[in-house]
């Protein structure tokens, strides 16, 4: 892909995952929490903070890679450790979502029926974790011919870009 073509690629993809960060998922939150029980969206406020917190990861290096194609200054080196930290911070956090769903279970008696929210939670959550593989592993989001042709011929999906520049050590 050209460095233009990648660069305007990049222009959509930061201010959406900026917006999902800041509005979006924010804004899903604030308004379950207001309109339910809080013993109800345990599971579901863990998970929403989780995809909060992976995407503030991702949109912050969408930006720092649009920044670098556009020939501004990238701080290398505290941007890695960044990654590098919040990688690890992100796989406690996801070990931290089955104490989360005993805690949802515990506090609803052990019942899956007296809580319709708690489908919700469990999707949440499941989000979370594919957006930190989809970041920090594999890509799973396929949303242009570039990434179909790809898959096609390599029989394969492709590994996440942040993953290649963290083992590259550059960003």
């Amino acid at each position: 892909m050209s460095k233009t073509r990648l660069i305007k690629r990049l222009k959509g993809y930061y201010p959406i995952e900026k917006f999902h960060t800041y509005v979006t998922f924010p804004g899903l939150l604030f308004f379950i929490v207001l309109t339910n029980p809080l013993i109800n969206v345990i599971l579901l406020s863990y998970g929403l903070i989780m995809c909060i917190f992976i995407l503030y990861q991702g949109q912050h290096y969408w930006k720092l890679k649009l920044d670098g194609l556009k020939g501004e200054h990238v701080e290398q080196d505290n941007n890695i450790q960044f990654f590098k930290k919040s990688k690890q911070l992100n796989s406690i956090l996801i070990l931290f979502m089955l104490p989360v769903l005993l805690i949802q279970l515990y506090v609803q008696g052990w019942s899956f029926e007296s809580n319709n929210m708690l489908v919700w939670g469990i999707i949440a959550n499941l989000f979370a974790v594919l957006e930190h593989v989809n970041y920090y592993y594999i890509q799973l989001m396929i949303d242009n011919k570039y990434d179909v042709a790809y898959l096609i011929k390599n029989k394969k999906l492709k590994k996440a870009s942040l993953a290649k520049d963290l083992s590259e050590n550059k960003i």
